[in-house]
C-alpha cells in the first residue's frame, strides 16, 4: 500500500468559483450529513472569503450559518477550514488589526479549525500576522503560497516564501494555484523543496481546473510529497472550479497511493442535492460559460474565482462601449474581440505593475486597469487614464511589497500625480476600529452575539451588515431574484438549471432592477448576474470624457459628463461635503463619484462654473456621456 493522500472538499469555493451566491443555511445543513457519509473527506472548506458577505447580501445571518454548517463536520471529526486574506481579512480592503484578531477568535468558537491565510502580494509579514492571530485564537495556521507563473515567480521564490512562513509559525503550507496555471513539474519541485527541510510539515494543494493543468499538477505534487488535495464535485467541478473528486481519486489510486474509498451512493445524493440548490435559485446567478475549460487563461493567468464577475463586467462595459461607438457611426465590437483584447492587455500591464499574483483583490485590480485601458484606447485615449486609489495603494506599497519592480512609466506617472511611495508596515495605515463599531452597535441597540460575532461582522463588512440589519439587503435580493425568474419564465428556456450534459447557446437581454439596468445572459436556466458592488472607501481619479459643450436657452450652461457607466454618488463617505446648487466648481475639482466594477470613480470637473443643476440623485444609474451636473 502506497503513501496516504487525503481529500478536502471545497464546497464553499465550488459555489464562489461558479457564480455569485452560496446556498442558504437550511440547504447547507441538509447536505452536510451527506458529505460526511461520503466517507472520503478529511477536511471540508466551510467558509471565508466572500461567504459572509454573500450571506448578508441575501439577508441571512452569516454567523448562524457558519455555526450550523460546521457543526456536523465537527461532530464527525472532519476538520473544517476557511480562506482568509491576510491584511484584508475576509473582505476586499485592508482591515484594522483589532478586527483581524477578533476574526480568528470568533471563527474558532464557531467551529472552524484551520485558517488558510494568504496575501495577494505574497507579502510574508502580512501572512505572518495572520498566522500569529490564528494561533492566538486557537486555530491551526496554514500559511499560503499564491501560485502564478512569471520570470520572478520561480521554484526558488516559493520555497523561500514557505521558509519565511514556517519560521513565522505556520503549522501547515498550502499551495494555492488560484488560476490553475502553475506548471505541474515546477509545482512538484516546490513541494519537494519544502519537504527536504520540513519533512513533517503538512502540504495541501489547491488548484483550479481553468486551463487544464490541474489533474497533472495533482499527480506531480502528490509524487513530490503533498499530503492533502483539494477537490470539487459535480455539478460544480471543472471549468472555473476544481478537479472532480472522482478523477483525482482514480489518478492517485492508479499511481499506487492509498486514497480513501468513496461512498458512491452518498456522492450521488450530494450531487443531486447540489443540483437541487441550483434549481431552487442559485442557477439564476451562475454563468454556464464558467463550466468550460479555457486554455486562453494560460496567458493572462486570471483566477477561476473571479471569472464570473469578469464576464459580468465585460457584458456591461461592452454594451456601454458599443453605445459610444454607435453614436460615432463606427463598427461595433463583439464580446470575443473585447475579451481577447482584455487578456492581451492583462499580459502587457502585469509586469509593469510589479507582477502582483493574480488573486483577490489584486486580480480584480489588474483586470480593472486592463479593461479601462482597453476601453479608453478604443476611444483614442491614453493608457493609465483611470487608476483607482486602491490600485494606487497597491502600486505605492501601502498593501505590502510588490514581488517585482515597477516599470519606470508607472513610477513617472505616480510622480506626475504627486503620489508618495510607502515602505513601512501596511497595518500601521489602518488603526484599530472596534471601539467605534462597538459604540455604533450600542447606539442602535444591536446584540453583540455569541463571542462578539456580530461586532466582528459589522466591523468586517460595515455596509453589507447595515443593509442586512435594515432589511434592505433581503428586499433587494428578493426583488432581483423575482425579476430574474420573471425574465426566465418569459423565455423559451424555463428552468434555472446548470446542466453538465447540455450547453445551449446563451441569449442576452437588458432588464431593469430597482431602476438599475443590467445586461444578463440567459441560457439553460442560468443568468449571468452582475457582481454585487462592495461599497468600500476607494475611488478612481478619472480623466473625464471629452465633452461636447451644450447650451440652454440662455446660451450659458455647460455639462460635465460621465466618463463611465455605473451608479452616481455625490460623496463616497460621511466626511465629504456634497456639491449643491449654487456652489462654484473649478476645473479639476471632484464633483461626485460613479461606482463601477467595485470601486468609486472620482469625477473631476473639466470646466469651471456655478452649479445650476445636479442631474442625478445618489444611487441612480448613469450611462457614459450622461450629463452629471450643469454649470453656468
Amino acid at each position: 500500500m502506497g503513501r496516504e493522500i487525503k481529500f478536502s472538499l471545497m464546497y464553499r469555493d465550488m459555489w464562489q468559483s461558479s457564480g455569485k451566491y452560496m446556498p442558504r443555511v437550511d440547504q447547507l445543513v441538509k447536505i452536510a450529513p451527506v458529505i460526511v457519509d461520503m466517507g472520503c473527506f478529511a477536511r471540508v472548506e466551510t467558509n471565508g472569503g466572500g461567504f459572509e458577505q454573500i450571506n448578508l447580501l441575501f439577508g441571512e445571518n452569516p454567523n448562524k450559518s457558519v455555526r450550523a454548517w460546521t457543526q456536523p463536520f465537527n461532530d464527525a471529526g472532519i476538520l473544517t477550514h476557511m480562506l482568509e486574506r491576510g491584511l484584508n481579512g475576509i473582505r476586499m480592503s485592508p482591515v484594522p488589526a483589532d478586527v483581524r484578531k477578533l476574526l480568528f477568535k470568533v471563527k474558532k468558537k464557531q467551529g472552524t479549525d484551520i485558517a488558510r491565510s494568504f496575501d495577494g502580494l505574497n507579502h510574508a509579514p502580512n501572512i505572518i500576522d495572520s498566522i500569529k492571530y490564528a494561533k492566538e485564537g486557537g486555530m491551526i495556521a496554514q500559511g499560503t503560497l499564491c501560485l502564478t507563473h512569471s520570470k520572478i515567480h520561480t521554484v526558488e521564490y516559493y520555497i523561500e516564501l514557505a521558509e519565511k512562513l514556517i519560521a513565522g509559525g505556520a503549522d501547515e503550507i498550502c499551495l494555492k494555484d488560484m488560476a490553475g496555471i502553475g506548471r505541474p513539474v515546477s509545482l512538484g519541485k516546490i513541494v519537494k523543496g519544502i519537504k527536504v527541510n520540513h519533512p513533517d510539515i503538512i502540504i495541501q494543494y489547491h488548484g483550479h481546473s481553468g486551463p487544464g493543468f490541474a489533474p497533472v499538477s495533482i499527480l506531480e505534487v502528490a509524487r513530490a510529497g503533498a499530503d492533502i488535495i483539494d477537490v470539487g464535485m459535480e455539478p460544480l467541478s471543472w471549468g472555473t472550479g476544481h478537479t472532480d473528486l472522482l478523477t483525482a481519486y482514480e489518478i492517485l489510486k492508479d499511481d499506487g497511493f492509498s486514497v480513501p474509498d468513496i461512498n458512491m451512493k452518498a456522492y450521488m445524493e450530494a450531487r443531486s442535492l447540489t443540483q437541487e440548490f441550483i434549481d431552487d435559485f442559485l442557477g439564476y446567478y451562475i454563468n454556464p460559460r464558467n463550466r468550460y475549460m479555457n486554455s486562453l487563461l494560460i496567458g493572462p493567468g486570471l483566477p477561476g474565482g473571479m471569472m464570473g464577475s469578469l464576464m459580468a463586467d465585460l457584458e456591461n462595459n461592452l454594451a456601454s462601449l458599443n453605445k459610444w461607438i454607435t453614436k460615432r457611426n463606427k463598427p461595433t465590437v463583439t464580446q470575443d474581440e473585447l475579451l481577447v483584447k482584455l487578456f492581451e492587455e492583462v499580459e502587457y500591464i502585469w509586469p509593469k505593475l510589479g507582477y502582483p499574483p493574480l488573486v483577490t483583490p489584486y486580480s480584480q485590480y489588474v483586470k480593472n486597469v486592463a479593461l479601462m485601458n482597453v476601453i479608453q484606447m478604443f476611444k483614442g485615449k491614453e493608457r493609465w487614464s483611470m487608476i483607482a486609489d486602491n490600485i494606487w495603494d497597491m502600486i505605492l506599497g501601502k498593501s505590502g511589497q510588490l514581488p517585482g519592480k515597477l516599470d519606470q512609466e508607472i513610477i513617472d506617472l505616480a510622480k506626475a500625480q504627486n503620489r508618495e511611495f510607502f515602505s513601512g508596515n501596511p497595518q500601521d495605515l489602518y488603526p484599530d476600529a472596534l471601539p467605534e463599531f462597538r459604540k455604533e452597535m450600542e447606539e442602535n441597540g444591536w446584540e453583540f452575539g455569541e463571542d462578539d460575532e456580530e461586532l466582528m461582522e459589522l466591523a468586517m463588512h460595515p455596509e453589507q451588515y447595515r443593509a442586512y440589519k435594515s432589511g434592505a439587503a433581503k428586499k433587494a435580493f428578493e426583488e432581483d431574484l423575482q425579476k430574474r425568474k420573471g425574465e426566465q419564465d418569459s423565455s423559451s428556456e424555463a428552468k434555472p438549471v446548470v446542466s453538465q450534459d447540455t450547453a445551449p447557446s446563451p441569449k442576452t437581454m437588458n432588464i431593469d432592477v430597482n431602476g438599475e439596468q443590467y445586461r444578463v445572459t440567459v441560457s439553460y436556466g442560468d443568468h449571468n448576474g452582475s457582481a454585487q458592488v462592495n461599497k468600500g472607501n476607494t475611488h478612481t481619479t478619472a480623466v473625464p470624457s471629452t465633452p461636447t459643450p451644450t447650451t440652454s436657452n440662455n446660451g450659458h450652461l455647460e455639462e460635465i459628463l460621465a466618463p463611465v457607466e455605473g451608479k452616481f454618488f455625490k460623496t463616497k463617505n460621511a466626511s465629504e461635503t456634497a456639491i449643491k446648487i449654487g456652489d462654484q466648481v473649478n476645473e479639476g475639482d471632484i464633483i461626485g463619484y460613479i461606482e463601477s466594477m467595485k470601486v468609486y470613480n472620482a469625477i473631476s470637473a473639466d470646466k469651471s462654473g456655478k452649479v445650476v443643476e445636479i442631474c442625478f440623485n445618489d444611487g441612480e444609474s448613469v450611462d457614459e456621456d450622461d450629463a452629471l451636473i450643469k454649470v453656468q
